[in-house]
């Protein structure tokens, strides 16, 4: 735990205004592809078309909507961050594999390869100074 806190007031000492527009960007892009996949169910069923015959790929379709969505929020928001980011790390491996699995398409192992590791790296820093964390830990 004393690694996690020491880790967390570095990020507060050495936050800057980009990072956080990234956090929020991550978290309004996540929104988006949540609204998306709400919306136009067809194109998740077809994502997950290779791996439709392993146990649980229904599940899957009904996981990753809600998860982008919720987490998308809580994200932007800089509100349970690193929880949120650890939900959507088992989607974007799983984006990421499926262009190897199924055709690969560039484009989207590109954008899940980004976002991965831009989850990553927040899983990491954590939220920030300009964040509801933040904000809800100073009024202790």
């Amino acid at each position: 735990m004393p690694t996690i806190k020491s880790l967390n007031k570095w990020a507060n000492a050495h936050t800057y205004y980009p990072l956080d527009l990234l956090r929020i960007a991550l978290g309004v892009f996540l929104f988006i592809k949540g609204i998306n996949f709400i919306s136009n169910s067809q194109i998740l069923v077809d994502l997950i078309k290779p791996v439709q015959n392993l146990a649980g790929a229904m599940i899957v379709v009904h996981y990753v909507a809600p998860a982008h969505l919720i987490g998308g929020i809580l994200i932007a928001f800089g509100l349970l961050t690193r929880w949120s980011v650890m939900a959507q790390l088992p989607l974007l491996v799983g984006a990421i594999l499926i262009n190897f699995i199924g055709e690969m398409n560039v484009a989207n192992l590109i954008i899940a390869s980004i976002i991965f590791l831009l989850c990553a790296f927040f899983l990491f820093y954590g939220s920030g100074k300009h964040s509801v964390d933040y904000y809800l830990k100073m009024q202790q």
